[in-house]
């Protein structure tokens, strides 16, 4: 039997154990930690040979003090940096948190975006947070979101099941970009999406490589090999990750998705970690990037 002393000595120290991880997970990692992470992929269906180089960014969820537009210019400063020829941001620049100390504006937060510079421009497609935190968006089931407006004022250019040729003459690609799968709610748990994959995909005319933008990686299954490249958002990487573990991931395949590259039948997919907290401003073993592809 261990003594009574010592047992307040492990209660001590397990409660000192549980306050730093708390702090870790509740201020060090979702606020001081921004990771650059690097892949080097050469997709079936992209022209070998055909250089480019994505930033990506996902996830923003902007409001006080965990991600406020000072923080966003600074790590659109640092995306800058890393030398793109497209950046491509993957949605939920919106935040649907109750533990915040202030709201950000969608000009605000937009006008931090419209730091970002790229030779071949800055895409964009909107997130299910962006609906669902547009209470006019969603009770008059509107076509687009106030977020789809301000990144629009922004010089950013917004997809909504469309597709766009861009690049040089010599070696173009398409940027395809879907409405949110999630976008309405139409109960508790239960969402109508504003998807439509193959209307986006119609509108590709010619044989040159496709890059797609889904917010929610879900819709990989669907996506034909056409697609050389699909990028997602939404999992946060689960957003707590114990050691493999994701313990909570807003996809109905579960972990199958929650991050990094998967491929399938020779399709490729990457899944961002993304940079702010949804529903609790908590990060463990998850911390914020910034996804930057090569592509040859």
């Amino acid at each position: 039997m261990i003594s009574r002393r010592a047992f307040f000595k492990i209660l001590a120290g397990s409660a000192v154990g549980l306050l730093t991880l708390a702090g870790y997970a509740g201020g060090v990692e979702p606020l001081l930690r921004l990771n650059t992470t690097h892949y080097s992929l050469s997709p079936r269906n992209w022209r070998r040979g055909q250089k480019l180089r994505i930033v990506a960014l996902a996830d923003f969820h902007a409001c006080e003090p965990w991600m406020p537009a000072a923080r966003i210019a600074e790590i659109c400063d640092h995306a800058n940096t890393l030398g793109g020829d497209i950046i491509l941001l993957l949605g939920d620049y919106m935040s649907g948190m109750k533990l915040v100390t202030g709201s950000v504006a969608p000009k605000d937060w937009a006008a931090s975006l419209a730091r970002l510079k790229a030779p071949l421009g800055v895409h964009a497609v909107c997130g299910n947070h962006d609906w669902w935190q547009d209470t006019e968006a969603q009770m008059q089931r509107l076509p687009e979101t106030v977020a789809h407006r301000a990144l629009r004022d922004a010089g950013i250019e917004v997809y909504s099941n469309r597709a766009a040729r861009i690049g040089p003459a010599d070696a173009p690609f398409w940027i395809a970009g879907l409405e949110d799968q999630w976008a309405y709610l139409t109960g508790y748990r239960r969402m109508r999406g504003l998807d439509n994959l193959p209307a986006t995909l119609a509108a590709i005319t010619d044989d040159a490589p496709v890059i797609l933008l889904a917010h929610e990686p879900d819709i990989f299954p669907s996506v034909p090999e056409r697609v050389a490249l699909t990028l997602s958002g939404h999992t946060h990487g689960g957003q707590v990750n114990l050691f493999g573990w994701t313990p909570v991931v807003p996809s109905r395949f579960g972990s199958r998705y929650v991050y990094g590259v998967k491929e399938e039948d020779g399709r490729h997919l990457v899944v961002s970690g993304g940079l702010g907290c949804s529903i609790a401003p908590i990060r463990f073993g998850s911390p914020p990037e910034i996804v930057v592809i090569d592509l040859a």
